[in-house]
């Protein structure tokens, strides 16, 4: 039985049919049978879950609530709210992975019995092994008591993903729906920090958040992780996640590690952190005479400089820490002393430009900071400045970071060896401390690399021009002459009078299957911009738990968002991609439906522009109301074949487009660093 406690909305109700939100409206105007609010607002109503889900039931519009969506929906509508229903849920589930006995014990009877088991063998658990001393609260009883359907649903879902998994599906699933509620770090950047500060059995991360950077650390026999956040939610969700991650011992605590640091005698091997930005209340006047400040006192707007020696305080000589810092923080020059003290004395190690788009602020390009604690005054010391988007291709899905990596350790692995590195221009240099130490110390590692030579130089530029010349004449080549009327008797304005279905109605009769994108994990995902850019498969999802959808040759893909009119049918290259957000998939069956018809009537305008809404800031289509004529099978190849062509030619349209902004690009830079001569 389902707890009436639990509450949903109509947005979580459309998930549960897998409609629309006005589809729910519909129903609610439609059916005087259709649950009544039990909580909300007027503009925003909540139902009782168990009688939606009965409701929906008799109206044959779902057999049965799949279990995840059951248990993240119990977990939503918790009375506690969402947080605590997360603590709970993973508590239980360190239970389930560890003391699967303890569980089942607790769980085999009555709410109540689970209730009066449960906190003594959750004391346990999280009393001794790898969480002993960490920032997880053990529940109340009443409180389990109040939350047992969800526990036993959470149990269940261990049951089907793995308690790890489990986790981090309902982990992730409330972060995306609270995507500007934390900053979080992306798993590329965080994989890169880790490989940059290299094994370590002791690691810690101030600011731990969900923990990304933690988790990110590779595995070492007796390794102890530590985290401190000052959102205690944040604390408890490392430890229990790293409790379902790792073997390691976790210590997490709840507090301001500037402010109330809970780790101050530990020396660490490796610091890792992702600190808050541009924060001017971070204890600029109660922390004027601590002793962290071994290279010089932060100005209030140099927060990012108060973590710098944080992290340095906090490691034993000769650790290595990893900081993900705005670009500000090498320039500005309230903070040039402290940047010269560090650079003085060998502490600051490098400073590496990421591309822009790996990690919040994703407008800006980040950079990396590696610090390690000085063993003694170093003899020539150098700095080594990397930028790590110089050798990714350009994409719009995201950085490509397993060239990121590559480009960034190839660099970092040799000047952490010998101290210094062969330069790379345009990517990589060690430069003596003694050339930066001037009226403004600027590490920016832009002013200090050598530029590439302009597109290869004059001969890759001649090439290059060779080669836009023979995809315009491919292009020309391509030209698609217009179709033939298809015979139909004219309409009004003389236009073909069609017999009309629609997606919704194709998909209900089994001629095609309809599903939507963004779960994860996978690290090769066709985005909703490589679609509107006919570019090949670039994003990332997180490991969320669910398991990713992989498109398949022939399969047609439509954004939902922005109000183009695009469709893609998927080509051999690109199958086996996950489908990323953003994005529906239709396949059809083959002996119904033409893939190029149905994609190329889906692109018409006047159809997108009738099947989609209007928001105050975003245009979505409706990609079931999209409609397209009933031909049969031979006249639908008839017309795909002409759709074929018209996207043939506007992917070469595409790349002699790329290639000319390459070409003009190459020649303004080369003719103005001088390694192209005007004649």
């Amino acid at each position: 039985m389902e707890d009436n406690g639990t509450e949903v909305t109509a947005a979580g109700i459309a998930r549960l049919a897998g409609v629309g939100r006005a589809a729910v409206s519909n129903w609610r105007r439609r059916h005087p049978d259709f649950p009544k609010p039990v909580g909300g607002t007027d503009t925003s109503p909540s139902f009782a879950l168990g009688e939606v889900e009965d409701w929906l039931r008799r109206q044959g519009k779902l057999a049965e609530v799949p279990l995840r969506e059951r248990v993240w929906q119990q977990l939503a509508g918790h009375p506690e709210g969402p947080l605590t229903a997360l603590v709970l849920a993973g508590c239980v589930l360190v239970l389930v992975h560890d003391r699967p006995g303890a569980w089942q014990e607790a769980s085999a009877g009555s709410d109540a019995h689970l209730a009066e088991l449960l906190p003594t063998a959750l004391e346990q658990v999280l009393a001794s092994g790898t969480l002993h001393g960490s920032a997880v609260p053990v529940p109340a009883p009443e409180r389990l008591r109040s939350s047992a359907p969800l526990l036993r649903g959470v149990a269940e879902l261990a049951a089907e993903l793995g308690a790890p998994g489990a986790y981090e599906f309902l982990l992730g699933r409330y972060l995306d729906a609270n995507p500007r509620q934390y900053t979080l770090t992306p798993d590329g950047p965080a994989a890169l920090m880790a490989d940059l500060a290299g094994p370590a059995r002791s690691v810690l991360d101030p600011a731990c958040g969900t923990g990304a950077l933690l988790r990110a650390v590779a595995p070492l026999p007796e390794q102890r992780l530590y985290g401190q956040d000052g959102d205690p939610a944040l604390a408890a969700f490392t430890a229990l996640r790293l409790a379902l991650h790792t073997k390691a011992a976790v210590r997490t605590a709840a507090g301001d590690s500037l402010r109330a640091d809970a780790f101050d005698t530990l020396r660490a091997d490796v610091v890792l952190c992702h600190p808050p930005f541009n924060e001017r209340n971070w204890g600029h006047d109660e922390l004027t005479y601590d002793p962290r400040w071994e290279y010089g006192f932060p100005a209030r707007t140099e927060s990012e400089l108060a973590w710098v020696q944080h992290a340095l305080a906090r490691l034993k000589d000769g650790g290595t820490a990893v900081l993900l810092m705005p670009p500000a923080a090498a320039s500005r020059r309230s903070g040039r002393r402290i940047r010269a003290d560090l650079l003085r004395r060998g502490a600051l190690r490098a400073v590496i430009a990421l591309p822009a788009g790996a990690a919040p602020p994703y407008n800006i390009p980040l950079h990396l900071w590696v610090l390690r604690r000085p063993e003694g005054a170093p003899a020539h010391p150098e700095l080594l400045v990397a930028d790590g988007g110089a050798a990714t291709a350009e994409a719009r899905g995201g950085p490509d970071w397993e060239s990121v990596r590559t480009a960034v350790l190839d660099a970092w692995r040799p000047f952490a060896r010998d101290g210094s590195v062969a330069e790379v221009p345009g990517v990589s240099r060690s430069v003596p401390v003694i050339e930066l130490l001037d009226d403004d110390v600027d590490l920016a590692p832009a002013r200090h690399l050598p530029p590439p030579a302009a597109g290869g130089g004059a001969e890759e530029l001649t090439a290059l021009s060779a080669r836009l010349g023979e995809t315009l004449r491919r292009t020309a080549a391509l030209s698609v002459p217009l179709p033939a009327p298809d015979g139909a008797p004219p309409g009004p304005g003389g236009q073909v009078r069609w017999s009309l279905t629609t997606v919704g109605e194709l998909a209900r009769g089994g001629a095609l299957l309809l599903r939507g994108g963004g779960n994860g994990p996978s690290a090769r995902v066709l985005t909703d911009h490589d679609v509107l850019a006919g570019t090949a498969p670039s994003g990332t999802l997180p490991a969320v738990g669910e398991e990713p959808v992989l498109v398949e040759e022939g399969d047609v893909v439509v954004p939902v968002l922005g109000g183009g009119a695009v469709a893609r049918v998927i080509d051999r290259a690109t199958a086996g991609a996950a489908l990323g957000r953003n994005l529906t998939l239709l396949r059809p069956d083959p002996a119904a439906l033409d893939p190029w018809f149905l994609a190329g009537f889906l692109r018409g305008t006047a159809n997108t522009r009738q099947a989609s809404s209007y928001a105050s800031t975003a245009t979505r289509l409706d990609v079931r109301r999209l409609q397209l004529p009933r031909l049969p099978l031979d006249r639908q190849r008839r017309y795909g074949e002409h759709f074929r062509a018209l996207a043939a030619f506007e992917d070469t349209l595409r790349l002699a487009g790329r290639l000319g902004e390459q070409l003009v690009r190459g020649l303004h830079d080369g003719l103005t660093d001088g390694t192209v001569a005007p004649d």
